[in-house]
C-alpha cells in the first residue's frame, strides 16, 4: 500500500514539474517572440514578415532552427522555401545565432498555444440592429449643457458691464470730472 502511494507521489511530482516546465517554456517563448520578433512578424497576421500561426506544420523544427540562425545562409544555398519567403516580402530577416535551439523552440511552443488560442475563441462580431449616434442630443436633463449655456451668459455680461465701467472713467477722466 505505501509502495503504491510512493509511485503515485512520484508519478504526480513528474507530471506537475512538466507542466511547470511548460509554463516557464512558453513564458520563455512569449518573452523572446516580443523582445525579438513582433516587430516584423504577428502569429495570425501578416506584416513585414510572415505571420507564424502553424510554421511548425509548414516547415520541420531543424529548418527553422536553421532559417532562424541565418536566413540568408538558407536563401544562398538555394533552399526552395527561403528562397521563397525571400521573394515574398524581399526584406532580409536578422539572424539570430545567439539563440538555442530550446528557445527557437520555445517560441514555436508560444506561436503554437497562440495561434490554437485565436481558432478557438472564433468571436463573431455581430453588427447591431440599430446604429447609435456618437454624439448626445440636446435636452432639458443636459446640466453640462446648459450649465455651460449659463455661465457663457453671465460672463458676457459681467464683461459688458466692465466695458461700459471703463467707457465711463474714460469719459469722466477727459471732461475732468470727479469720479462717483
Amino acid at each position: 500500500m505505501n509502495n503504491k502511494r510512493l509511485h503515485f507521489s512520484f508519478i504526480l511530482l513528474l507530471l506537475s514539474a512538466s507542466s511547470f516546465a511548460n509554463v516557464k517554456s512558453n513564458d520563455e517563448g512569449k518573452n523572446i517572440f516580443s523582445s525579438r520578433c513582433a516587430s516584423c512578424h504577428n502569429i495570425n497576421i501578416k506584416v513585414v514578415g510572415p505571420a507564424l500561426a502553424g510554421i511548425n506544420e509548414r516547415h520541420n523544427i531543424d529548418w527553422i532552427i536553421k532559417f532562424v540562425h541565418s536566413s540568408q545562409s538558407l536563401v544562398k544555398s538555394n533552399d526552395k522555401s527561403a528562397v521563397e519567403l525571400f521573394n515574398q516580402f524581399k526584406i532580409v530577416m536578422p539572424d539570430h545565432p545567439d539563440l538555442s535551439a530550446d528557445q527557437i523552440k520555445s517560441i514555436i511552443e508560444y506561436v503554437k498555444t497562440e495561434s490554437s488560442k485565436k481558432a478557438s475563441e472564433n468571436v463573431r462580431v455581430v453588427k447591431p440592429s440599430q446604429l447609435q449616434p456618437n454624439y448626445l442630443p440636446i435636452s432639458i436633463t443636459n446640466f453640462g449643457f446648459f450649465g455651460s449655456y449659463v455661465a457663457l451668459v453671465i460672463v458676457l455680461v459681467a464683461i459688458m458691464v466692465l466695458a461700459v465701467k471703463v467707457k465711463e472713467l474714460e469719459r469722466n477722466k477727459v471732461s475732468g470730472d470727479d469720479v462717483k
